[in-house]
């Protein structure tokens, strides 16, 4: 197999973890040895030996198939293809000739340049993609899966190991009239953290506002209950509900009329201030993941914005800073309201395209 279709099946398979998919190595592996047994110039060929190969569980049905059509740019076959003939066993890859001359179909080149098109995306900076390469993007971000680490919570559940379990073996020997029985043993459950996303939707931040807001609208999808989401800018507004609805483009519509201050100027101390006084300090940022969409301008006085951002790291568990601008080449932190922030960060990671959301999924997962 090729190298340039090696690539667009790492990439597929990399498209599927974002979206929650446990597409292992030995699935992609499975996956590859399936492509060379079948012809892989048909649509239909390579998305059935993905299927059968990176699903493992029933609810990965729909998201293989949304990723899928969001990758390759088409819809998903109804059913299985025909049985395919020994004799095509080794053909060529995505839109090319086959070693028996047979030529391509007319759907093949198509396929493969939606493939190599979605991986090329990956890395163009989200704030000078035409409207055609938006509505690629937007797919693939839809797809993406941001969900905290979890951690030990306060109660406990039976196990055959970790600590002893004292009244679990008390009530073991009372049944047994005060005879020594064996030990019961508990562990502590596991409760997921809090997402909290504060996105910066100020005139700076225009160009990789509508993405990023899409990516809180994937966040808030996946653990609703768990998962927050506010807009900075000259004042503090709560999303979270507006992005509650399924549709992307409706909750784009619902945040958007929520936003009174949509690219408007930047007020990120007296912002952040506001969600510390009413929702942070009363317990929406206690022990959670934060995540901060901002290029660190502010009007205001730097100082204000340090001191609000200590308050911030006390209170959560790990305080996150996403700016478009650190991914480009020769960018520094020279901003005031940037460098008042670093001292203050746990991460601070890039925003401006597919692959640098793809790695702050990662990076919120980190436990």
């Amino acid at each position: 197999m090729g190298s340039e279709l090696a690539g667009v099946l790492v990439g597929f398979a990399r498209t599927l973890r974002n979206a929650g998919v446990q597409a292992t190595g030995e699935r992609v592996e499975a996956m590859v040895a399936a492509m060379d047994a079948l012809d892989v110039t048909r649509p239909e060929d390579a998305y059935w030996a993905g299927r059968l190969t990176l699903c493992g569980e029933p609810d990965d049905l729909p998201v293989y198939d949304a990723a899928f059509a969001a990758y390759f740019g088409g819809r998903a076959p109804a059913r299985p293809p025909a049985p395919v003939p020994a004799k095509r066993r080794g053909v060529a890859l995505f839109g090319r000739d086959d070693p028996d001359g047979h030529g391509a179909g007319p759907g093949d080149d198509d396929l493969a340049v939606a493939a190599s098109t979605a991986e090329v995306l990956r890395h163009r900076d989200l704030g000078v993609l035409s409207a055609g390469e938006r509505d690629e993007v937007r797919r693939l971000v839809a797809l993406l899966a941001p969900a905290t680490a979890a951690r030990p919570g306060r109660r406990h559940r039976p196990s055959c190991g970790g600590a002893v379990d004292p009244p679990r073996t008390v009530r073991r020997m009372l049944r047994q009239l005060g005879e020594p029985a064996q030990l019961a043993r508990r562990t502590r459950r596991d409760k997921p953290r809090r997402l909290v996303l504060l996105l910066d939707v100020s005139g700076s931040m225009a160009p990789y506002a509508d993405s990023l807001l899409r990516f809180a609208h994937a966040a808030v999808r996946r653990r609703p209950a768990l998962t927050e989401a506010f807009t900075l800018g000259t004042r503090l507004t709560r999303v979270t509900r507006a992005l509650r609805h399924r549709d992307p483009d409706g909750a784009l519509r619902a945040a958007g009329e929520a936003i009174p201050d949509w690219h408007g100027g930047t007020r990120l101390a007296d912002s952040l201030k506001a969600f510390l006084d009413r929702w942070g300090q009363r317990g929406t940022a206690r022990g959670a993941v934060v995540v901060l969409f901002s290029d660190g301008w502010e009007r205001g006085d730097p100082a204000l914005l340090a001191a609000q951002m200590a308050r911030l790291s006390r209170l959560a568990h790990r305080v996150v800073w996403v700016n478009p601008h650190r991914g480009k080449p020769g960018y520094e932190p020279l901003v005031a309201g940037m460098a008042a922030a670093l001292p203050h960060l746990d991460d601070f990671v890039a925003g401006h395209s597919l692959a640098a959301l793809e790695e702050l999924v990662r990076v919120i997962a980190r436990s």
